[in-house]
């Protein structure tokens, strides 16, 4: 969708149900993000549309003038839409996705589950890989946009999704389990767990930041068999905390101090050439309830 028209149905839907919150909910996006897009309308008019006080939302002079023009334009591009998605194979579309076991497993089926609201009969291809891997795909059209930790390769456009805390994982015997932190310094000497795969991922990144020298015993792309190991007591390891949502595993999760995180966002090559199924499913995350 047109950068333009996604602000135009953001101010009248708003107008409409009288609340930022409703709006979100009926065109899937976050609160954020419909605030945001009617403020980018203001900007770009130089006028302010509705005025925010405790009794709601009301629409300014200008508002009100405008806002029978931006009305019938979204309901005549609505109708379009129809012809063109009739025109373009939406209703058949295919979405190819390059993404890392986490998000797999934690993120995208409510994504999926949320988008295929709108867009029922979209199907999807999933490449699961390591964050070079993925970046790879994307360059060269393997996939049409995926997963990454950012920043990623210049020549990508991107868009920031969340961040992603990591985490101190140990045995629920280690001296330092009753801590309320896991001081990252602690890190050095220990036995320990690395994931990462090919190139040097975060959790390397937090070792050399920090000048710690841990043993590393064992080094692997697969987050579980690093849980496995920790339980096991052969070490101690840093993962992320989408990784660690709904395990079954006997190991102690604790905060690093000093704090750190990824940051994860998607990935692809250019959205002006991309089908119209994969820009619909990059404007829905970009302006999409936190995940």
């Amino acid at each position: 969708m047109d950068m333009n028209i996604q602000k135009y149905m953001s101010f009248v839907k708003t107008v409409e149900y009288g609340s930022f919150t409703k709006a979100a909910g009926i065109l899937n996006y976050s609160q954020s993000g419909i605030s945001r897009m009617i403020s980018d309308l203001e900007k770009e008019w130089k006028i302010t549309l509705p005025e925010r006080s405790k009794k709601g939302l009301k629409l300014t002079s200008d508002g009100l003038k405008i806002f029978p023009y931006a009305k019938s334009l979204v309901s005549e591009y609505e109708k379009l839409q129809i012809q063109v998605d009739e025109l373009n194979g939406l209703q058949t579309g295919i979405i190819r996705i390059g993404t890392f076991s986490s998000v797999a497993t934690h993120w995208l089926p409510n994504i999926i589950k949320a988008f295929s609201k709108d867009y029922p009969n979209i199907d999807y291809e999933l490449l699961l890989g390591d964050y070079s891997e993925i970046e790879e795909w994307i360059m060269q059209g393997r996939v049409d946009c995926g997963f990454l930790r950012l920043p990623t390769h210049p020549e990508l456009e991107t868009i920031f999704l969340e961040n992603d805390k990591l985490m101190a994982v140990i045995p629920p015997d280690h001296p330092l389990a009753d801590r309320d932190k896991f001081p990252v310094d602690a890190l050095s000497g220990e036995s320990f767990m690395l994931l990462e795969k090919g190139g040097k991922a975060e959790i390397s990144d937090i070792l050399e930041r920090y000048g710690v020298k841990p043993r590393v015993h064992f080094t692997t792309w697969d987050d579980y068999a690093v849980m496995s190991m920790v339980e096991s007591g052969l070490g101690i390891s840093i993962l992320p905390q989408l990784i660690l949502k709904r395990i079954s595993y006997n190991i102690v999760i604790k905060e690093l101090d000093p704090p750190a995180c990824r940051r994860i966002g998607l990935a692809f090559k250019n959205k002006k050439t991309a089908s119209v199924a994969v820009k619909r499913f990059i404007d829905y995350l970009e302006y999409r309830q936190p995940l």
